[in-house]
This record gives structure tokens, C-alpha cells and sequence, in this order.
């Protein structure tokens, strides 16, 4: 399945469909149309609507859609995006909030790189901005990353990491979402281990597969029953001739949008039938509910090759982060040689991505940091992303997240929600099972 034709063709099949949704929203708009009251032209024309939006949102980029932010002297301040280190596979970028004191706090988000672009944390970064400096890995995408680049696997993502957390210094606040919560932990154990004089302040790890094992999932399930060479043939393709990175091995975007929707087809079959309907009545907007979600969701990027499998690999199948025997260029990453970062963890009671006990795992494996600079956070009745992006976010893990980063940083702390212990996790009912799905790294 290595060659270019199978990946032409998922994209000849996506702009087709394209063409056909912008078809029939003009087809169905004919003013002549106006003279036969007959409601099938309308639902022609949103149909058409709603599946050009769909098609052509599968590969574009989304906006950041930051502009201002409210600072404390009551003005909206606007907020300027900077490169601050350039790489062929990511970026660090700042959001810069002009006019406005800097504030204490610097937080570096590590977004995941797991079939969506880094604004899937739009709201993550815009809820932190009020009260923090911000950065955030921008990963690029591998369809347009020339071949000559070269390969990008899971220790390339570790370096990544390791040189962006160089550049923004020891006072730096790391929160890693998901997918990328084990490599933080690698990274942050390598700074400590070989140059303790770079680790970061402080790391908050969200809702991420530190020991996958931990408590089972699908995901997992999968993982064990399909060998590497299985998984290859399956999901594995060369960039097509329309982009940049023509020839690459990669996961695609395409194919894993289809594997994230199987996962609850059902539920989004009902919506798109439901905004079909809204649009035929003239009840559905530019930047509505379903428009604002799937905007995003559907956006998706390629992954290089080499980083989905070697992540299966190493990460769900070998367990090498859960069983400390990870290394970077040859080097072994010890994670007791944490022994100053405040580690704060976050879990969703009805997280059926990465379940409660894959993430509160890393506690156990820091095992020479002192008790009291460990934290660990179970959000009760919250689901995967409402613990980086949702309600539960905004209004309990997120005050949370910050006297964390506070008390790390020796300045007065708040008090603390009772779900929040030093070095223990609260939760008692048995976490949710996910509902199926394919080969997805977890986002």
C-alpha cells in the first residue's frame, strides 16, 4: 500500500465530493428554482452547503482566531503570534499580548501530534492567556514537509522538546495534552538527568498514556493484537503529487479523520443530517454550534511514518516510558532522576481515550521526587477533552493548574479543591470503557 496512487486517490475521492457539494449548493439556488414551491431545492442546495464546507475543511489549517485579550486595566490588548524557533517539523510559537505587563507565569503547551493541528487547544491557550505567558508546539504537516528533510520519529519529537524547553529557560511551566504526555515526561527526566540546569519549573501532565496497560482501553486492546507489519500494510502511504512532501511515508490525515469518525458514526451521521436541515431553513450560520466544531474536527494532518509506528512501538506495545528503559540517541532516559520539577496530573473520571491510571502511572515513576512536589487531580464525571477544553476545565482544573504552577514557583499558593492530594489519586468508580475505534494515537 507504499505508493502514491492509494493516497491520490483518497484525495481525488475528497474533491470530488468537494465539487459535487458546491455543485449542488448552486444547483439548488437557481433563482428560477423560486418559482416552484417545492422544498427539495433548498434541501439540495444545503446539502450542498454543508458538504463543501465538509470536504474542503480536511485540509486546511485552521485559524488561531486569538486576537485580543482583557488584561487587568480593563482594555482589549492585542495579541500578536511570533515564531520563536522554526523547525522543518515544528514550530515554537508565542502568543505575545502587547501593551500588557508580562506576567509571571510561563507555560509552554505541548499539543498533540496525533491527526489535528495544535488549535484543536484554541481554548486551552485563549483560558491561560488572561493570566499567563503562553507558547505552544505548532506541529507542521507531513504532506507538506519535503522528503529531504528527513525521517521524524518519537525521539525526534523528545529532542524537539528538549530544545524548545532550552530556549524558553528554568522559570518555563510545561502542560503537555495527551498523545505527547509520555515524551514530556522523557524529556523533562533527560533535561534532569543531563542538564539540570534547563529542566523546567514545573510539568502538568493532561489525560496521557504514560502506561497504557494501566487500565485497558480499545486503543490498547488493538495495539496487542496487531503486529507492526499488519499495521503497516493497513494504514501506511506515500504523500501524493499535489503537496509538497510528494513521496513521504506517512499516516493520513484522511484515513485517520475516517477511523475517528467510525469510532461514532452514528452520532455524526445525526448531525450532519440535523445541520442540513437547519441550513434548508435558513437557521444555520457561518460560525454556529456545529460549524465551530467541525471546522476543527475535521481539519486533519498526516503524520510521518516513522513517528505513528514507532509510537505504537515503543510507547503501547514495548511500554518503554512505563517501564523506564526509553532512550534518546542512544541515551537512557532515567525518570528518578526527577528530583525538583513539580508534577502535577490530570485524569478525566470518564476519560475512554487514555482512562484514568495511564497518566497518575508517572507518579510512580518519579520516584525520587519529594512527595510534596507531586499533585494529582482526578476530575469527577469529565471526559476526555474536558479536562483541557471543556467546562471541567475552565472552572476546576484550571484554577488548579495555576496555584500548581504557583507553589512550584515558591509564590503564595490558594487553597485546594478536595480532589487534589499530594501524590495520590481520588477517584473510586471504575473508569468507562471507549466505545471502539481503529488505529488512532489518542489525542
Amino acid at each position: 500500500m507504499h505508493n502514491m496512487f492509494a493516497y491520490d486517490f483518497m484525495e481525488t475521492f475528497r474533491v470530488t465530493n468537494q465539487w459535487l457539494g458546491a455543485s449542488a449548493k448552486a444547483f439548488g439556488a437557481y433563482p428560477v428554482h423560486g418559482l416552484v414551491a417545492n422544498p427539495a431545492f433548498q434541501m439540495i442546495s444545503a446539502w450542498g452547503e454543508v458538504a463543501e464546507r465538509a470536504y474542503g475543511r480536511m485540509v486546511a489549517k485552521p485559524d488561531w482566531n486569538i486576537n485580543t485579550v482583557v488584561a487587568e486595566d480593563g482594555r482589549d490588548h492585542v495579541v500578536q503570534i511570533e515564531k520563536v524557533v522554526e523547525r522543518d517539523f515544528g514550530d515554537l510559537i508565542r502568543f505575545k499580548v502587547l501593551g500588557r505587563p508580562e506576567k509571571e507565569r510561563r507555560v509552554l503547551i505541548v499539543a498533540p501530534m496525533s491527526g489535528h493541528y495544535a488549535t484543536l487547544l484554541r481554548t486551552t491557550v485563549a483560558s491561560l492567556l488572561t493570566d499567563c505567558e503562553v507558547w505552544i508546539t505548532d506541529w507542521h504537516n507531513a504532506r507538506d514537509i519535503p522528503v529531504s528533510a528527513g525521517k521524524f520519529d518519537i525521539e525526534d519529537y523528545a529532542r524537539y522538546l528538549i530544545d524548545f524547553m532550552r530556549e524558553l529557560g528554568p522559570e518555563t511551566n510545561v502542560l503537555a495534552v495527551c498523545q505527547p504526555v509520555p515524551l514530556t515526561l522523557a524529556a523533562v527526566s533527560w533535561l534532569a538527568q543531563y542538564e539540570p540546569e534547563s529542566q523546567p519549573k514545573s510539568m502538568t501532565l493532561i489525560g496521557g498514556p504514560v502506561d497504557p496497560d494501566a487500565e485497558p482501553t480499545e486503543v490498547t486492546d488493538f495495539g496487542r493484537r496487531v503486529t507492526m507489519g499488519q499495521l503497516e500494510k493497513l494504514v501506511i502511504q506515500r504523500v501524493g503529487f499535489k503537496y509538497a512532501g510528494a513521496g513521504r511515508v506517512v499516516y493520513p490525515g484522511l484515513l485517520q479523520l475516517s477511523s475517528f469518525i467510525s469510532m461514532n458514526a452514528e452520532m455524526h451521521a445525526k448531525a450532519f443530517a440535523d445541520q442540513i436541515l437547519r441550513v434548508a431553513k435558513g437557521e444555520g450560520g457561518d460560525h454556529d454550534k456545529h460549524n465551530r466544531f467541525y471546522d476543527e474536527y475535521l481539519a486533519v494532518m498526516d503524520m510521518t511514518a516513522e513517528f505513528y509506528l514507532s509510537t505504537v512501538e515503543r510507547i503501547f506495545k514495548n511500554r518503554e516510558i512505563a517501564r523506564n528503559v526509553f532512550s534518546i540517541d542512544g541515551k537512557p532516559v532515567d525518570m528518578s532522576k526527577v528530583t525538583s520539577v513539580g508534577t502535577m496530573i490530570v485524569e478525566g473520571e470518564k476519560d475512554d481515550i487514555s482512562a484514568p491510571g495511564q497518566c497518575v502511572a508517572a507518579i510512580d515513576l518519579l520516584s525520587n521526587l519529594p512527595e510534596k512536589h507531586k499533585r494529582v487531580h482526578l476530575e469527577p464525571g469529565a471526559g476526555h477533552y474536558g479536562i483541557f477544553a471543556g467546562k471541567a476545565w475552565r472552572n476546576n482544573i484550571r484554577p488548579l493548574v495555576l496555584d500548581f504552577m504557583d507553589d512550584a514557583a515558591g509564590r503564595a499558593h490558594k487553597d485546594r479543591s478536595s480532589h487534589v492530594r499530594e501524590g495520590k489519586r481520588n477517584h473510586n468508580e471504575t473508569p468507562r470503557k471507549p466505545s471502539g475505534g481503529m488505529i488512532t494515537i489518542p489525542v
